[in-house]
């Protein structure tokens, strides 16, 4: 994004809640909060998981037989459908001509799920993260100071200023959550929310964040300062079926402003190679900012499941060079097999003035 403190050359992808290194960690383990309690979202033992959290996924996946298209046992080609059964199938799917070349076939997005995973362990067994890791030395820092994995630094004082202003982050969560469950609960509204563990970014994240913005950008902002621009310390993610997907984004936009929330930017990312879905920005009637993010199921599950610890590589400085490249490409090869959901190409990029 424009703006980003911690993506340098890629200022055009948008952030991510944070989630599992592997991609078989995305796949096989359920997620849990950082002191391992189950996820906030997570439904009492014997109810079903939330739908389209990683466990219903999972579940899914698990009862389908070694034959479906979708099972992650099935690694076959999909056959060719005949000139009359393709005609009746492109009817229900969405027009993707501004991304193919007219005589590229239509690609099966959930068969070609378990070949991507594969591809992205092929990639963690070429690069192994120990070697990103290995290179941030943290034998000299002061006590009381903290490093991230990506060498970003804080000293012991500014190390206690990230500590209140995460503080203020998780207080300001609790009325924001009230306000998000409520669409969701609502039946009217045809969207749900998903990864609601992950609606505060993870400490390390924050702190991150936070060295970038003392170093180059405000090095004597204030707590409240230092909190308001960092728009995604808090997010949500509002999952809506492909056939539904703009009417609901402006459905629930309405929605959420009738409630007091004020919209400040909107980046439909719907037209990049690199990622899929519409992220924005709020603020609440107190000034807490927060971010929304719309996607499909598809886009959600690519997300989540496939090109999150490729996203947190690119956003490492220590990922250079060849791997690099292969994760751009990796990102690429994900999003453009994600169903384009119709007219979503209508909803535009919005920045409020100043912001």
């Amino acid at each position: 994004m424009p703006g980003s403190w911690d993506r340098p050359g890629q200022s055009s992808l948008p952030e991510q809640p944070d989630a599992p290194e592997t991609p078989r960690q995305l796949l096989r383990e359920p997620s849990r909060d950082a002191d391992g309690a189950e996820p906030a979202d997570r439904l009492a033992t014997g109810d079903p998981p939330p739908r389209w959290s990683r466990a219903d996924l999972q579940q899914r996946l698990e009862r389908l037989p070694p034959g479906h298209p979708s099972s992650s046992e099935w690694d076959e080609p999909e056959p060719q459908l005949s000139s009359r059964a393709a005609d009746a199938q492109r009817d229900d799917q969405p027009d993707t001509e501004l991304y193919d070349e007219p005589d590229t076939p239509k690609r099966d997005y959930w068969s070609e799920t378990p070949a991507l995973l594969r591809a992205a362990e092929d990639h963690l067994r070429r690069w192994p993260q120990d070697q990103v890791k290995a290179a941030v030395d943290r034998s000299n820092d002061p006590p009381g100071s903290w490093r991230g994995d990506g060498n970003q630094y804080l000293d012991p004082a500014q190390h206690m200023r990230a500590k209140v202003v995460i503080a203020q982050v998780h207080r300001g969560e609790e009325k924001l959550t009230e306000h998000m469950s409520g669409e969701d609960r609502d039946p009217s509204c045809a969207a749900w929310l998903v990864g609601l563990e992950h609606r505060l970014k993870g400490e390390d994240g924050l702190k991150g964040k936070i060295a970038r913005l003392l170093e180059t950008d405000a090095p004597d902002a204030t707590s409240d300062e230092i909190s308001n621009s960092i728009p995604d310390a808090i997010r949500y993610t509002f999952c809506v079926e492909s056939r539904n997907y703009t009417a609901v984004y402006w459905d629930l936009k309405g929605r959420l402003e009738a409630r007091g929330l004020e919209m400040l930017y909107s980046q439909n990312h719907w037209k990049s190679s690199q990622y899929r879905g519409i992220n924005t920005r709020w603020a609440n009637p107190d000034g807490q900012r927060f971010e929304i993010q719309f996607h499909t199921p598809e886009s959600f599950y690519a997300k989540e499941q496939l090109t999150h610890w490729a996203y947190e590589r690119l956003r490492n400085p220590l990922t250079q060079g060849e791997e690099r490249d292969a994760l751009m490409a990796f990102q690429q090869e994900v999003s453009t097999s994600i169903p384009v959901p119709n007219e979503v190409m209508d909803i535009p990029d919005y920045r409020k003035d100043g912001r």
